[in-house]
């Protein structure tokens, strides 16, 4: 089992990142850490609610999420809102702002979060003087590349009872991944807007799947919580048979 997450607080020195000691990332060698805490400008905190990125938003900066939850979005014209994908601790937050003028999408802290702080026109000198980071940030892209399209077959192809149950188990197996499941359960500050939001559904037609799936005994929310009572009858409904989580690199 992965160590857990203890500490919310960005270390002010990367070689006390308690990200790098739960078992979920790759390991660096000191040369290469040394060169990410030179990279980073410090840390910042953002409570839940507030906006880590603008849409439109011009030399938005590039972050790794340490400790908390929060999504990236579009909105459209008229207030309606697509949520792109959920972002937890360890994930590297700006990357596709680097290589445009401005940020296409908004990031908001679904709950209170702790952030590293990247140089945002430094990657020139990371791929150049170590390598094998760069390769890390393109691996890094290609895997949301595979998220991405998984959540375009979820909105184009599966109904709302497989949609739910794909988006519990893809979000349950992140969090155990690094730690963050405990006695069976993990934090689950998603409202069902959130959920609607992020899968293309009505606040209703959540509602009512929801309630389903719980009726079923396959999951159960709790005071903010979630334990899946029933993992292999979900991965069934979602066609969701993920392998064995790789090691993610870490920046």
């Amino acid at each position: 089992m992965n160590a857990p997450l203890t500490s919310a607080v960005c270390p002010p020195n990367c070689h006390n990142c308690r990200l790098r000691q739960t078992g979920a990332f790759t390991l660096v060698t000191p040369a290469q850490l040394d060169f990410i805490e030179g990279f980073r400008t410090g840390v910042t905190v953002v409570e839940a609610g507030g906006t880590l990125v603008r849409e439109n938003q011009v030399n938005a900066k590039l972050f790794t999420l340490y400790s908390g939850w929060a999504f990236r979005y579009k909105t459209m014209s008229d207030g309606r809102r697509q949520i792109l994908n959920f972002l937890l601790p360890g994930d590297l937050v700006g990357l596709q702002q680097e290589f445009g003028d401005v940020s296409t999408h908004g990031i908001e802290a679904l709950t209170d979060c702790s952030l590293c702080v990247f140089q945002n026109d430094s990657l020139w000198a990371l791929f150049r003087e170590h390598p094998r980071l760069g390769y890390d940030i393109t691996w890094l892209a290609s895997h949301e590349e595979g998220h991405l399209d998984e959540n375009l077959l979820t909105t184009g192809r599966r109904n709302a009872t497989e949609r739910v149950a794909m988006l519990l188990m893809h979000l349950y197996r992140r969090m155990d991944r690094i730690g963050l499941v405990e006695d069976g359960t993990a934090e689950f500050p998603l409202n069902q807007q959130h959920i609607a939001d992020a899968l293309g559904l009505s606040l209703v037609h959540t509602n009512k799947t929801l309630r389903r799936l719980s009726l079923l005994g396959l999951h159960e929310l709790k005071n903010g919580r979630l334990r899946l009572l029933n993992t292999r009858a979900l991965s069934r409904i979602a066609e969701y048979y993920d392998t064995p989580p790789p090691l993610m690199p870490l920046l």
